[in-house]
């Protein structure tokens, strides 16, 4: 995912991504497409993309006692922990598909 050429986004500006996985279930169903804003404000219980083990992850993140975690809604992964709030590259501000009345806020 570059954002630099022609045609390509800034850093700031939305785009989408498309859900891989199971991984955010039932919340987030595999192939869903989520747009992600560089700019949006992060904390406890908002909905990221962010970068771990070389790989951008889509997680919720939780803090705890000034540690940063990313957690998945699916039991059968595991939480894991990241150095800090640089690790996050945007927050998910909508589930693209989903009906107005249907939506949730997911900042």
């Amino acid at each position: 995912m570059s954002t630099s050429g022609s045609g390509g986004c800034s850093e700031s500006e939305p785009y989408a991504l498309r859900v891989l996985g199971d991984s955010m279930l039932p919340e987030f169903k595999e192939g869903a497409v989520i747009v992600i804003d560089p700019a949006g404000a992060m904390r406890d219980g908002s909905y990221v993309v962010a970068m771990h083990n070389d790989e951008l992850i889509f997680r919720q993140l939780r803090i705890h006692d000034d540690k940063y975690f990313l957690q998945p809604l699916n039991d059968l992964y595991d939480t894991v922990e990241i150095p800090g709030l640089n690790a996050v590259t945007g927050v998910i501000s909508q589930q693209a598909g989903r009906r107005r009345k249907d939506r949730k806020r997911y900042d």
